[in-house]
């Protein structure tokens, strides 16, 4: 188990302040000052610098806040799995997924795993990658299901599926593109930063050195089916993975455009903390999960 200054520093690296971490924990400052002493004169190399009030972590202290923030994290599920013995419930799945993973892909996996474990309940949360990689080092979450980037020195991952991603548009106002550049008439509607659908599409203009400020306008929505309705009413073309849309294409209320010089396909990862004790059974559940995949 995790000592009173191993939680004290955890604290103190997430709020980058000792001021702020004895509040958290009510206790005083001077009590903060002396647990990350203690702990540094325990590993042997200094885990922050201080310049007036600020706080910042030293690699060392980096290095240590990773493996920590495992361990905490595990605990926690370990100690609720001690709680429930007795109970016939299992201890609840936290999952987040990004926006299209929760709309277009979890519904039909969560369907066939309550079939399958009727005792655990799984608690979903929709939020951009970024949001939900914090969210997994906070311990607010086990899993995620994303599409975009992640740290691989901090989260262990495998992949889901492979889907392809689309360039679509009304057909009122489709026309033929050859390449990527043909496309920059028209205005794009995007997701928020931080989506990774947004960053995967920045990254493709960038490859052929260009930007979302190339296209005619950009429209920034937060909301996939907001996004599609823009779309099928003309306003501009949009850049998804294909399993969004893919009633819409077959009924013929949109049509794909995808130049051959942006033709792409992105993985949906599944990924958990490194070093994480439960990751053999991550893993176990990813493999139930692709065979319910089409």
């Amino acid at each position: 188990m995790i000592d009173y200054r191993a939680h004290t520093f955890i604290i103190a690296y997430r709020l980058r302040s000792f001021t702020r971490a004895a509040e958290e924990l009510h206790i005083t400052q001077p009590a903060v000052s002396q647990h990350i002493k203690q702990l540094e004169a325990r590993v042997g190399c200094s885990l922050f610098e201080t310049r007036g009030r600020a706080v910042r972590s030293t690699p060392a202290g980096d290095l240590l806040y990773r493996r920590l923030s495992v361990m905490a994290n595990d605990e926690a599920r370990i100690i609720d799995e001690l709680r429930r013995l007795d109970s016939a419930t299992a201890v609840p799945l936290r999952l987040g997924c990004t926006r299209t993973i929760a709309d277009y892909v979890a519904p039909r996996l969560l369907a066939k795993h309550a079939q399958r474990h009727p005792e655990q309940t799984v608690h979903l949360r929709s939020a951009n990658t970024r949001d939900l990689l914090t969210s997994l080092e906070m311990g607010e979450l086990d899993l995620a299901l994303v599409e975009g980037p992640y740290d691989r020195s901090s989260f262990d991952g495998s992949v889901l599926s492979t889907e392809p991603y689309v360039a679509v548009a009304s057909p009122r106002k489709a026309q033929s593109a050859h390449a990527l550049s043909d496309l920059l008439a028209h205005p794009i509607i995007v997701r928020e930063k931080g989506s990774g659908t947004r960053e995967i599409l920045e990254r493709m203009l960038a490859a052929q050195g260009l930007e979302l400020g190339d296209f005619a306008a950009v429209i920034e929505v937060a909301s996939i089916p907001a996004i599609k309705e823009f779309v099928r009413a003309g306003r501009g073309i949009t850049f998804i993975y294909r399993v969004a849309v893919s009633e819409e294409l077959s009924r013929g209320e949109l049509v794909d455009l995808t130049p051959a010089d942006c033709a792409a396909h992105h993985d949906f990862t599944l990924i958990w903390q490194q070093g994480s004790t439960y990751a053999e059974s991550y893993r176990a559940l990813l493999d139930e999960w692709r065979s319910d995949l089409p």
